[in-house]
């Protein structure tokens, strides 16, 4: 049984007794880190783009949106000299899945109730010695009664355009501290379902050199899982900032930004085909302006 099977199973048979001034307080505790770490997200990366010989203070533009069903969440955006497009997302929606959609969310087909709060992060560089990046956690509350499931979500992955051994080391690095201060079989299961998540079948490779990614995330300790999904926050911050501050100022020439653009067409490949949270925003009524932040601002195709 592999590692998205077992985390599976083990949720199936989660029992939650909370009361709804526990759950209520679950939900108040990760909806405001989420905030937290956008703010900080956004505080290093305009801190990261004014570095630059710029005269022209540049920084993140909000955007509020509100989501039909319940709930909605906030767009920010930054456009620079270092950050080509980056995007910072948090949102928190509420309500009811649609019959076809629930079958597929543990804790959801028999009402198709649902909570769910979350941050994305997904930056393209200018500079295409600078890898595009991509970060998000998510806390979600399906059904309710015995029925209801409470899980966690999230991970990272780096982008690279060209091979960067130090980049990918020094990403891969951090999420395994993260990752061992829990459970030393934490970073090789989510290495490995990363790497089989962030996968083009269609062109038989690999969308970047990977990360962290996980599913349905419980332990029957929720103030530890929580602990676990700051800390992936932060080692994605670190380490990417880090990335970023070494790399920015390379030169490169016309040739490397046509890789780049081709490198890009994949992330948009990838994306629109295959990635689950692009799904699960237009399926249940996000704002389309949001779920399709990730796309990068230019790109080209062979």
């Amino acid at each position: 049984m592999n590692i998205k099977s077992e985390m599976l199973e083990k949720l199936k048979k989660q029992k939650i007794f909370d009361g709804s001034e526990e759950i209520e307080l679950k939900k108040k505790l990760a909806s405001d880190w989420f905030i937290s770490l956008r703010n900080e997200i956004c505080e290093t990366f305009e801190t990261i783009e004014n570095s630059s010989s710029n005269d022209k203070k540049i920084s993140f533009q909000r955007k509020e949106w509100e989501r039909e069903g319940g709930g909605g969440g906030t767009i920010s955006i930054m456009k620079g000299n270092v950050f080509e497009k980056v995007g910072v997302n948090i949102s928190t929606v509420h309500g009811v899945f649609s019959k076809q959609f629930r079958e597929q969310i543990p804790g959801a087909e028999k009402n198709g109730k649902f909570w769910a709060s979350g941050i994305s992060v997904v930056s393209h560089m200018l500079n295409p010695h600078v890898p595009a990046a991509h970060m998000n956690t998510r806390f979600l509350i399906t059904g309710d009664g015995k029925n209801k499931k409470i899980w966690f979500g999230g991970g990272g992955d780096l982008t690279p355009i060209f091979d960067d051994k130090d980049a990918k080391g020094l990403f891969h690095q951090k999420f395994k501290d993260c990752c061992d201060k829990y459970d030393l079989s934490y970073y090789p299961d989510f290495k490995k379902w990363c790497d089989e998540y962030f996968y083009l079948p269609h062109r038989n490779e690999a969308r970047g050199v990977g990360g962290i990614f996980f599913d349905y995330f419980y332990n029957d300790n929720w103030d530890k899982d929580f602990a676990f999904i700051k800390d992936v926050g932060k080692a994605f911050l670190s380490s990417y900032s880090q990335i970023i501050k070494n790399r920015f100022l390379t030169r490169f020439n016309d040739e490397d930004r046509k890789a780049q653009l081709i490198k890009r067409g994949r992330y948009v490949e990838f994306n629109l085909l295959y990635d689950r949270g692009t799904i699960f925003g237009l399926k249940t009524g996000g704002n389309t302006e949001a779920v399709l932040m990730s796309l990068p601002p230019s790109v080209s195709w062979k």
